[in-house]
């Protein structure tokens, strides 16, 4: 064993994000229960407990008391691991085939008592730091009554604080309700939860229910099992990240665009982007990512909806090479799936880009990312934080919403409009026997601009073009405007046929 004055006061789980969680991690010589049903990821989150004592030169040992040694190998084969280090202790039933296993344990009778004094000598013989016990389901099927099972686990909860060593111990929640009895005893609970979506992959979250003398993150909190082991995504709390810088005003490089909204979009702000499909919501977004590696900073777009390859061939037809920025390393652009990725851990690439230096975030579109919510009041709260984290930040976000309907009304499928700092509005509306574009900037918090209504148009070669205000007519954002002027003011078809979002 590892001399206990070597050590410090803190046990660091091995798990990405779950010591953030814990306030640091786990105190050493206390018992904790990890609890969650079949799949949820126990036996794999308590491998990278002890591995990761392992590579601290601690000794550790994996009590198993239901999966075999060989069963235990191959999980941690799967995950690409190596058990060096980790010594495991295989205890099974007498009818167990005793050639199944070299070096098998046998208790020479099923019964409690005799299990746990077992498992007490071989841990006095090995003397490890750290300890898993998987799973004290079966400590439960052996004990005769519910006295006699809480007296065998206070036993093993004193004799590992004599011994100082720091115990995870696993149950399958078979039996919940012996199974709370354990909350009272150990010193800490982490529950682990799986749940179905009626389409897409499990959704997996935990959720820290005691831990005693420490203020750790309450409520629930994404994580992933993926080759390599469990990762877990802390829920964001924006208040943590405040951060000072100038709010000037972000230049699209266009400049009836900067004038409309009143010099442009300021940092620490977001706008949302509204609009029906194909009316160029996306390219607007495009055009400020490319407006911002032009002037040396970097900018990452999150598309829920349209492919990298058919963003770059539609944006090198306006002449705007977002495949020369992504290549020079100022874009990111990450595809997203709403079916696979859960909100906790789209947030958590979210802020990877800004702890990269990305100071431009797209996020097309929210039609999409709904998907990944189960339902709507949780997307309010995790855009509420989203967006305030950005903002404390001092990062431009830009929202991207599609409204029902092309011509006429059209309605957006969620009202987010209280969360944003800027509201950009793009219509279809018919004028001189042809369909045109129109664009207007409804809010703007962050300083005056213009209430006109302008005309839109993406061009072939030449980019995104904000002409005019649009004053000869009336309704346009109606989609069915009423000609008012002397003589129509738009000039002549000239955007390509495919250049839009």
């Amino acid at each position: 064993m590892v001399d206990p004055k070597a050590l410090g006061s803190i046990v660091n789980t091995g798990v990405p994000g779950l010591d953030d969680i814990l306030g640091g991690g786990l105190h050493r010589e206390h018992i904790y229960l990890i609890e969650g049903t079949p799949g949820s990821g126990k036996t794999t989150l308590a491998m990278q407990f002890l591995l990761d004592g392992a590579q601290r030169g601690e000794r550790c040992v994996y009590i198993t008391l239901s999966e075999t040694e060989r069963e235990l190998r191959a999980s941690a084969k799967s995950h690409g691991w190596s058990l060096e280090g980790v010594t495991l202790l295989e205890i099974t039933p007498l009818e167990a085939d005793p050639e199944r296993q070299q070096g098998m344990i046998h208790p020479s009778e099923i019964e409690l008592d005799h299990t746990v004094e077992l498992i007490l000598s071989r841990i006095l013989e090995l003397k490890p730091d750290r300890v898993v016990i998987d799973a004290l389901t079966e400590l439960r099927l052996l004990a005769q009554d519910a006295l006699s099972y809480r007296r065998q686990v206070l036993t093993l909860k004193a004799f590992f604080a004599r011994s100082q060593i720091t115990v995870l111990a696993l149950d399958d929640l078979t039996d919940t309700a012996q199974g709370l009895q354990l909350h009272s005893i150990v010193h800490g609970v982490v529950s682990l939860e799986q749940r179905r979506m009626e389409y897409g992959v499990v959704r997996r979250r935990l959720a820290v229910l005691k831990l005693r003398g420490v203020n750790f993150r309450s409520g629930y909190h994404d994580y992933v099992i993926r080759t390599g082991g469990v990762t877990v995504f802390p829920s964001l709390v924006a208040a943590e990240h405040e951060s000072s810088f100038d709010t000037v005003p972000v230049s699209s490089e266009i400049s009836e665009m900067d004038e409309l909204l009143g010099a442009g979009l300021r940092r620490g702000t977001c706008a949302l982007v509204l609009g029906p499909s194909g009316v160029g919501k996306s390219t607007l977004a495009i055009q400020y990512a490319i407006a911002g590696t032009r002037r040396g900073e970097r900018a990452a777009i999150f598309a829920f909806d349209e492919s990298y390859r058919t963003a770059a061939r539609r944006s090198a037809a306006l002449g705007m090479d977002i495949d020369a920025a992504r290549r020079g390393g100022s874009l990111s652009w990450r595809q997203i799936s709403p079916t696979s990725v859960s909100p906790g851990e789209f947030v958590e690439a979210v802020r990877r880009q800004v702890d990269s230096g990305a100071r431009i975030i797209v996020i097309d579109s929210l039609n999409s990312y709904m998907g990944s919510m189960p339902e709507e009041q949780a997307l309010l709260l995790h855009m509420h934080e989203l967006l305030a984290y950005l903002g404390n930040r001092g990062v431009v976000t830009i929202l991207i919403m599609a409204q029902h309907g092309l011509l006429g009304d059209a309605h957006a499928p969620i009202d987010l409009s209280f969360l944003a700092d800027t509201i950009i509005l793009l219509r279809y509306f018919e004028a001189d026997g042809a369909v045109r574009k129109a664009v207007s900037v409804l809010k703007n918090r962050s300083g005056q601009h213009e209430s006109t209504i302008r005309s839109y148009e993406l061009v072939t070669n030449e980019g995104l073009k904000v002409g005019p205000p649009i004053r000869e007519f009336r309704g346009v954002l109606r989609g069915a405007p009423i000609y008012v002027g002397p003589s129509a003011i738009i000039p002549p078809e000239t955007h390509a046929g495919d250049a839009s979002d």
